[in-house]
């Protein structure tokens, strides 16, 4: 994990960010949709993000995006205000080497910072190294959604972890 630099995303990053993420939709069910994003889709997500004081992260190994991760709103609503979603997504070749691990503490620093009150992650009820990941960081399951998606020819139960920050008191 030494040669890993996680650093924020510039919009330079966003092909690399784009190929990951069309990856994950192609091959896994770590995103509930079928078809490829597009260039424009990427960036308008950053934009999105940037435009409401999220962080958006890249790790690099080299000169290689290897990774990215961001939060953002849960819901649109205004009570939901203190309340964010997670994701993290690595490239194939770099899976299981520690990435998620580094990315994911990062995100839950910049939560704190950012005043976020409850942290939330869907994540597919197949995807057990995930659950494993965020549980190791405190994270509980609170919902367990029954055949929800369909992808791959068959259903898929999605959960929710979630990862309380502060007290009511704090905010």
């Amino acid at each position: 994990m030494n040669n890993i630099n996680i650093r924020d995303a510039q919009e330079i990053d966003l092909p690399a960010i784009l190929d990951i993420y069309n990856e994950v939709i192609l091959n896994t069910t770590a995103v509930y949709s079928e078809l490829p994003h597009t260039l424009e889709m990427r960036k308008d997500w950053y934009q999105e993000r940037i435009s409401n004081n999220f962080p958006v992260f890249v790790a690099v190994v080299g000169s290689e995006i290897a990774g990215f991760c961001s939060f953002g709103h849960f819901r649109a609503w205004p009570c939901y205000r203190y309340t964010t979603e997670l994701s993290i997504y690595v490239k194939a070749t770099h899976r299981g080497k520690g990435i998620s691990k580094l990315m994911l503490r990062l995100l839950i620093d910049a939560a704190r910072e950012k005043n976020v009150h409850a942290l939330l992650a869907g994540i597919s009820a197949d995807n057990e190294i995930s659950i494993k990941l965020h549980q190791s960081f405190g994270f509980a399951e609170v919902a367990h959604f029954k055949e929800v998606g369909y992808k791959f020819n068959r259903w898929l139960d999605l959960k929710f972890l979630e990862l309380i920050l502060t007290s009511p008191e704090a905010i």
